[in-house]
């Protein structure tokens, strides 16, 4: 069966960024839109970032404030942000309250037909930075505005912490086989497109493959 696959990490802007527009193509293409939660790069590759070129966060992050502002999404910085890390040296501890709990819950919305409206939701609860987003109850009320219930999905990712770990190592080696490391990633028909750049050429692809829209339309 033809779907499109979306490999995608809560701690990746781009990410973020997809979500909305990937949230409507999946309204409009008669395909389903399967999300598959990965760990960040900062977790997923120990001492990433203490051998990137440091020009590269800051500019991650001035294209990121530039295409929410020309696609009208709210951005800002995450409080706090889904890795701990220390910025200046880039260490990253093992100890990550945020990302595991996230990314578990990620691989429990994913079995929903409704995953995308968790992701989209949640990451813009995280990254409009309006909010200490792990504060209260405003995580549960991100989650019951997709129609989730985060207390059932917390209690189920207790009990099922080895098993959704285990889907996440089998997302993060089937991207790799797909033939990108980073997100979103977005697969088609074994053929990767990489970046929220790359949704308009993904939907070209779609229609060049005789995938049909909703309504015929």
């Amino acid at each position: 069966m033809d779907k499109v696959e979306i490999y995608w990490s809560f701690r990746s802007p781009y990410s973020y960024l997809a979500t909305s527009r990937l949230r409507e193509m999946e309204r409009r293409w008669d395909i389903p839109f399967i999300i598959r939660p990965v760990y960040p790069i900062a977790v997923r590759i120990p001492g990433f970032f203490k051998t990137v070129n440091p020009m590269w966060p800051p500019y991650l992050m001035r294209d990121c404030f530039r295409l929410a502002e020309y696609h009208g999404i709210p951005i800002g910085r995450p409080k706090p942000d889904p890795v701990v890390m220390d910025m200046s040296t880039g260490e990253v501890p093992a100890d990550q309250p945020h990302i595991h709990r996230l990314t578990r819950l990620g691989v429990i919305a994913s079995q929903s037909p409704d995953a995308l409206a968790f992701f989209d939701e949640i990451s813009r609860l995280i990254w409009a930075g309006e909010t200490e987003w792990d504060k209260g109850d405003a995580l549960a009320q991100a989650a019951d505005r997709a129609g989730f219930d985060l207390a059932a999905m917390e209690r189920e990712a207790e009990t099922r912490k080895d098993e959704l770990e285990a889907e996440i190592e089998r997302n993060e080696a089937d991207q790799k086989a797909a033939g990108h490391w980073g997100v979103p990633l977005m697969v088609f028909n074994d053929e990767p497109f990489f970046g929220q750049d790359r949704l308009d050429i993904l939907e070209w692809r779609l229609g060049k493959s005789g995938v049909t829209k909703t309504g015929g339309v």
